[in-house]
């Protein structure tokens, strides 16, 4: 099947970057052999079609102390999902980097087990997903702590890379794409949500002290 010139144009333009980063996330590989390996499989998992991060929104949601959290990131990775899966991946349909067997990437997806994705490459949904939820507990959190999230979604980007599903500007277009829906995400729950949906519980009842996210 041709490549898009979307996905052409990606292909040449960032491959200088794409293979030299991809080695040198591979460096972990040749440092710590299999070591790192069951860590960046369990990380690619939590993001694995949202799950995991959508039902950890929805928690934070049941509680009133975070329910602003889990709404701004329940928001961000919906906003990220629709514009990832509906739109930009449909209209560049890049393939995975493994797709060429002569080419450079596939040595090193062998390597790594072979792990197999059915959707296209560009951006990395994974990496969409843990920027969008991820960006709003930074902005809407007390950022002496706040940013330990952000390590999160980097580290998503990294096990992609590592696993060789992910090209690295595809990791770099989910950091971008993710970051605005999480930014989204946060200035629609903290100016269109009713604060009145902050202050009451599950039940209806009025929740006594009006919670502010510092």
């Amino acid at each position: 099947m041709p490549l898009t010139p979307a996905a052409q144009w990606l292909n040449t333009a960032f491959a200088g970057f794409d293979q030299s980063v991809t080695a040198a996330v591979h460096k972990l590989y040749e440092i710590g052999g299999p070591f790192f390996t069951p860590f960046m499989k369990l990380i690619s998992l939590l993001g694995k079609g949202g799950i995991f991060l959508i039902l950890l929104s929805l928690a934070l949601i049941v509680f009133k102390p975070t329910r602003r959290f889990g709404t701004a990131m329940l928001l961000g990775v919906s906003i990220g999902a629709i514009f990832t899966n509906l739109f930009i991946k449909v209209v560049i349909a890049r393939p995975r980097p493994y797709a060429d067997p002569a080419g450079f990437f596939y040595p090193l997806w062998d390597m790594m087990g072979r792990a197999m994705e059915s959707d296209k490459s560009f951006p990395s949904g994974h990496t969409t997903a843990a920027f969008a939820t991820m960006v709003p507990v930074f902005l809407l959190g007390n950022k002496h702590v706040s940013w330990t999230a952000l390590i999160f979604a980097f580290l998503m980007g990294i096990s992609r890379i590592y696993l060789v599903v992910h090209y690295p500007s595809d990791v770099l277009g989910g950091l971008i794409v993710g970051t605005i829906a999480g930014i989204l995400g946060t200035l629609l729950a903290q100016r269109v949500m009713p604060q009145k949906y902050y202050d009451k519980d599950l039940f209806g009842r009025d929740y006594k002290g009006k919670h502010e996210c510092s």
